[in-house]
C-alpha cells in the first residue's frame, strides 16, 4: 500500500486515528479505523483470507473520520470542537455533514485551495497580500517539546455565510527554502469565537502525533501498526466543564512469572 509517510508503497497497514485533547494538553487516542484501498474491497475473496467480512465496504478517509465522530457523539463524550489534516480539510462532505452537525471545526487547508471572499475567489496563499500587518497576533497554540510553539496568526471572514473563517498561520522563522512557512485552516462555528481560541484549536491537531510519539517513546504497540498516522482530533475548547480525559500514560508493568521447576529430591 502506498503510505505518504514513506513516499512510497511498503507493506504497512493505514489508519485513521481519532485522539481527544483538552486545553492542558492532555489527550489519549480514543478510537481508530483501518483504511482499506478500494481494490482490497473490490477482491472479496482477498478479504475473506485476511479476516475482513463482507459488510466491510470501501470508504474513504473522510468517511471514517464521519464513522468516529458520530460515534464519540452517540457515546456521549462531551467534545466542542473537530481538527483535522488536510486530508479532512479539503472534503466537502465531510464539512457539510459536520456543519450540519452543529459541531464547530478547524481544519487545515492546502495552500492552493480557492477562497471564497466578498471581492471573489481567491488561493489561499494569495490572501497572504490582503492581511495588514497589524492584523497578525502573535499566540503559542500549545506547548512543545522545546516550549510553547509560537507563530504568528490572523483571522479573515469569508463570504461562505455566516461562522465561516479562514485561519492563516505564519512562522517566526525563514524555513529550509529561507521564506516563512505558512499555513491555513478552514473554521466554522456556529457562535462567534476569538483568534485565540481558533488557534488553540489548531494546535490541538498536534495531540495525535504527541500521543504516538510518546507511545514509541515508552515503547507501547500502536492499535493499528503502520508508518503513516492521518488524526482526527475531537478538541475541547476553553470553558468546556465537563471531565476531562487522562494523559496517555505508559500502563504498569507485569511481572511474569517462570514457570516452576521440580527438582529431583
Amino acid at each position: 500500500m502506498y503510505t505518504g509517510t514513506a513516499g512510497r508503497v511498503e507493506n504497512c497497514q493505514v489508519g485513521v486515528f481519532a485522539a481527544y485533547v483538552t486545553p492542558d494538553g492532555s489527550r489519549a487516542l480514543i478510537d481508530r479505523e483501518l483504511y482499506l484501498p478500494e481494490k482490497w474491497t473490490d477482491d472479496r475473496d482477498r478479504c475473506r483470507a485476511a479476516g475482513i467480512g463482507d459488510d466491510v465496504l470501501f470508504a474513504t478517509k473522510p468517511e471514517l473520520a464521519w464513522t468516529m465522530i458520530s460515534r464519540a457523539r452517540d457515546a456521549g463524550i462531551p467534545f466542542s470542537w473537530v481538527a483535522g489534516d488536510e486530508v479532512y480539510g479539503g472534503n466537502p462532505k465531510l464539512r457539510s455533514r459536520l456543519e450540519a452537525g452543529g459541531i464547530p471545526y478547524v481544519r487545515a487547508t492546502a495552500c492552493s485551495d480557492i477562497i471564497p471572499l466578498a471581492a471573489g475567489g481567491i488561493r489561499a496563499d494569495e490572501v497572504l497580500a490582503l492581511i495588514p500587518q497589524d492584523s497578525w497576533q502573535r499566540l503559542s497554540c500549545a506547548d512543545g517539546s522545546k516550549g510553547p510553539r509560537l507563530y504568528d496568526w490572523a483571522l479573515i471572514a469569508t463570504a461562505e455565510g455566516p461562522g465561516h473563517h479562514l485561519l492563516v498561520r505564519r512562522s517566526l522563522q525563514p524555513g529550509e527554502k529561507g521564506q516563512l512557512e505558512t499555513a491555513f485552516f478552514g473554521c466554522w462555528s456556529p457562535r462567534p469565537v476569538t483568534l485565540p481560541e481558533l488557534a488553540a484549536v489548531a494546535g490541538a491537531r498536534w495531540g495525535i502525533e504527541d500521543c504516538f510519539a510518546e507511545a514509541k517513546r515508552r515503547g507501547r504497540p500502536r492499535p493499528l501498526p503502520g508508518p503513516q498516522v492521518q488524526g482526527l482530533v475531537p478538541a475541547r475548547h476553553p470553558g468546556h466543564d465537563h471531565p476531562r480525559f487522562p494523559r496517555c500514560r505508559r500502563q504498569g508493568r507485569q511481572q511474569r512469572q517462570r514457570p516452576r521447576r521440580s527438582r529431583p529430591r
